[in-house]
Order: structure tokens, then C-alpha cells, then sequence
């Protein structure tokens, strides 16, 4: 039972109370150092009875570690962030590490800012989702510095850091393939990309092919436009590139006018693959604006399952990623990095599940 006194506690009275000397309690508390388990179980005791709290600062000037975790999100407020945060302070917690968690913005200066903070708070590791796939000056400072840096969802290219991300585009090549062997032979897709011309996306098709081009070094959504492309060429199926939606930033409206165009159009796609769960909720509320129905006019397969899609009429069939995995697999490399883990730097591809409910059916007459 903790006992009632005035001010804080101080390991001297721990020691004290323990009837060992103060060093012997700052090497418990501290967990450095020998003591015996009789030892421990008395300073322990003590120190809960006295109510003591650590000084954390103090101990990280001894062994160097603050036992924290800093990671940089790209969006807190999405749902993808949220389950991969779950699994990262899941394991962080049973490990006895802190995590403080930053936002980017998708902002490379913003990423920036939010690093240079997180190392001055002396994190002992970074966990990333780098918003620039080229530069990323202060990654490759981190890294040069000895910080062990983990990414996720997408990697610098050439930085020398473990990554855990998902094969987007195989994920990708599968949705769209269910589309088209229903029957569907116009297939269109809604994607944030930038705005490349037809010819520039042969050429990076052609790069790919060849072995030139890192797809994980790349925004998530180009590798799934290239399994949309793979997953025609497979069928021998044509891409009419009039019904490649391409939404240049992260816009809704954007992504609701263009799919609003798309549908209103002569020869409007009988299927539609979105991106991203921001995509598929636009997607969906132009074809509700339309009084179109899913699947009877429009079949639809997005990518990311949010809880909504369960709901929502016959539901919506989508990819999942196992985001909590995601968070729990970065948590563990981190931690395995910081234990001097000559594996540690590796690069993670988990598989991804296409959740199938009602959104899909062969096209109209």
C-alpha cells in the first residue's frame, strides 16, 4: 500500500526503506546493472509503497535510451494510421517503450519538422511513412546518425533502413481481375496520380518492365494503376485510357466530379476499381448523385476496407490490408534493431486479403 507523505518521493529513501544502498536502487528502478531477484523484489516494493516515480531523464542520461518510440504519420485522421498506430503501441507497450506520435501532412517539410522534433526528444528509433520517395534528406541523416529507422506503406529510394509494406500492386492486379473475369470489359479506375500523359505512362510501364524502377519507391496508388494495367494486359484486354480517373491531390470533390463525368459519358465503364478508401467514398457518393445502383449499374471493388463498406447496401467488395500487422511487424523490427538484431534490416511484404461481399456482378445488357 502506498504510503501518504508530502512531495515526491526520491530513490534515497527507496534505498533506505529497501535497506540497500542508493546505487544498488538506481540500477533497479534503472533496470541496468546486476541485482539479485531478492534484491529487486525489496526495491520494488519499496519504491511502490513510498509511491515513487522514476526519473526518466535522469535515466536516459545513464544508459542512453529513453525507452520512446517516434513515429511519423502521414495522416492521424485516417483510418489506415489509426490501425497501424494500434499495432505499433501494442508491442511498443508490452516492451515497456513510449511512443510519440507525429503528423506530416503528407508534407516532405512538414515530415521534416516533425523528425528533427522526435529527435530531440532523443528518441531511441524513428518508425516512418515517408511522404518523399526521392530526397529525403532527413531520413538519410537519421540513418547516417545511427538511428534506426523503420518504414512503412512506402520506402525512400536507396535508404538504408527496414521497411514493411504490402505488394500493392499484385493486390491491386487481383481486384481488377475479378472484375474482368465477371465479364466487365470496360473497367475504369479512380486514382490520386499525378498528371502524367498517356505516353509518360507507357514510358513508366516500360521502366518497370525493365527493372528500372523501385514500384515499392513509389506512392502507393501508382503501383495498384499498374496492377490495374497488368491485370488488362493478362486478359488480353485493352486499357481505354478515357476512363482512367486520375486525381492529382488528395481532393474528394475532385474525385466526385471526375467519376460524376465518367458515368454521364456515352461510353461510361460498366466497373469501377478506386484506389484508396478516400476514392471509393467519393466514387460511391457520385453514384448515389447519379441514382445509379451498386452492382446493378456499377459494379465497384475499392481498395482499403473501411467499416462502412460492410454497410453499405450489399456492401462494398474491397482490399485489406492487415494494418495492425503492419504497426506490430514495424514495432518488432524497431525493437530488434535497438537490441543489436543483425536481421533487423530487412524489407517486410505481408499479403494482402480482397474481402468479397456484393458490390460485383456481371455488367448490364
Amino acid at each position: 500500500m502506498t504510503e501518504k507523505r508530502r512531495g515526491k518521493a526520491t530513490i534515497t529513501e527507496v534505498a533506505k526503506l529497501a535497506g540497500v544502498s542508493t546505487s544498488t536502487a538506481g540500477r533497479v528502478l534503472g533496470d541496468y546493472g546486476y541485482a539479485s531477484e531478492e534484491i529487486r523484489l525489496k526495491v520494488r516494493r519499496s519504491a511502490e509503497r513510498l509511491g515513487y516515480r522514476p526519473n526518466q531523464i535522469a535515466r536516459s542520461m545513464i544508459t542512453g535510451r529513453t525507452r520512446t518510440i517516434g513515429v511519423v504519420a502521414g495522416d492521424i485522421q485516417s483510418p489506415f494510421y489509426a490501425g497501424i498506430m494500434r499495432g505499433i503501441s501494442d508491442v511498443a507497450r508490452q516492451a515497456g517503450f513510449g511512443v510519440i506520435l507525429t503528423n506530416s501532412d503528407e508534407s516532405a517539410e512538414l515530415e521534416s519538422e516533425a523528425v528533427k522534433l522526435l529527435l530531440g526528444k532523443q528518441v531511441d528509433g524513428l518508425i516512418v511513412a515517408p511522404s518523399e520517395m526521392g530526397d529525403a534528406a532527413h531520413l538519410r541523416r537519421a540513418v547516417r546518425d545511427g538511428i534506426p529507422v523503420v518504414q512503412v506503406d512506402r520506402v525512400v529510394k536507396g535508404l538504408k533502413a527496414a521497411s514493411v509494406t504490402i505488394d500493392n500492386r499484385a493486390a491491386a492486379r487481383q481486384a481488377v481481375a475479378m472484375l474482368l473475369a465477371a465479364g466487365h470489359r470496360r473497367v475504369g479506375i479512380l486514382a490520386e496520380l499525378e498528371h502524367r500523359s498517356r505516353s509518360e505512362i507507357r514510358e513508366l510501364m516500360a521502366q518497370v518492365r525493365s527493372g528500372n524502377t523501385d514500384v515499392r519507391a513509389m506512392f502507393p496508388t501508382w503501383p495498384r494503376f499498374l496492377g490495374y494495367l497488368d491485370a488488362h494486359e493478362e486478359a488480353g484486354i485493352p486499357v481505354d485510357f478515357d476512363l482512367v480517373a486520375r486525381v492529382g491531390t488528395y481532393s474528394s470533390a475532385q474525385a466526385r466530379r471526375l467519376v460524376a463525368e465518367l458515368l454521364s459519358g456515352p461510353s461510361r465503364p460498366s466497373a469501377l476499381f478506386t484506389a484508396d478508401g478516400l476514392m471509393t467514398a467519393s466514387a460511391v457518393a457520385a453514384v448515389a448523385d447519379l441514382g445509379l445502383s451498386i452492382p446493378g449499374e456499377l459494379s465497384i471493388i475499392g481498395f482499403d476496407d473501411l467499416d462502412w463498406m460492410s454497410f453499405y447496401g450489399r456492401g462494398i467488395t474491397a482490399v485489406a490490408q492487415p494494418l495492425t500487422e503492419i504497426g506490430e511487424t514495424a514495432a518488432r523490427l524497431m525493437l530488434e534493431m535497438l537490441g543489436g538484431g543483425r536481421k533487423a534490416l530487412r524489407d517486410l511484404v505481408l499479403p494482402a486479403a480482397l474481402n468479397l461481399r456484393g458490390s460485383v456482378e456481371a455488367p448490364p445488357r
